[in-house]
């Protein structure tokens, strides 16, 4: 059985892949994650995961790499993971009855081949209307400190949510799907 390295110290994208049968190693990778100016989101989020990858892909070179870096994007404007509460409350009444999208890039390498794949995956989130006293009770539960726009699908943010057009675990932070598409087209691997 092949190895795939998570190039990764999400615990939600460990958690997504731990749920299948595979040899799974954790490495996060040590990078500078700059961005450059006049990017696209798209670029951004394929560069970020692409270089995640390739360090980590120096230390498991017979192994599959799989790096990924997921952004919140409103109106062109990227939001990061909020500095305080001051800026969780500024990201989450921007959000607040809108529309933005999640992108995430994801890299699949594998040195010892020389095949390196990147891609991404879009998911639009509609908020519902947010008051400052829901945004101010989930800004007391500390979830959003640690995630990009300063919420989280997967735990109390979801009731944040109106809905989603795409890719559920694409907002998670690891779109499952087109992983394991791109991994059975030029790996020869499934996830299953």
């Amino acid at each position: 059985m092949k190895r795939i390295v998570l190039a990764s110290g999400s615990p939600r994208r460990r958690e997504i892949l731990e749920k299948f049968n595979i040899d799974l190693i954790i490495e996060k990778a040590n990078v500078d994650e700059r961005i450059n100016e006049g990017e696209r989101p798209e670029q951004i989020a394929m560069s970020l995961s692409l270089i995640k990858a390739l360090d980590v892909g120096k230390k498991f070179p017979k192994d599959i790499i799989i790096a990924a870096d997921t952004i919140v994007v409103l109106d062109g404007i990227i939001l990061g993971k909020p500095k305080d509460k001051e800026d969780a409350f500024y990201m989450l009444d921007m959000l607040s009855d809108r529309v933005h999208e999640v992108i995430t890039g994801i890299a699949l390498i594998k040195e010892d081949e020389n095949l390196k794949i990147i891609d991404y995956e879009k998911t639009k989130v509609k908020f519902r209307k947010l008051t400052d006293n829901l945004i101010n009770r989930y800004i007391n539960t500390d979830e959003p400190f640690d995630k990009a726009g300063a919420y989280a699908i997967q735990g109390i943010g979801q009731i944040l949510v109106e809905n989603i057009e795409g890719c559920y675990f694409n907002v998670v932070g690891l779109p499952l799907t087109k992983i394991d598409k791109l991994m059975n087209k030029y790996f020869n691997y499934c996830l299953l």
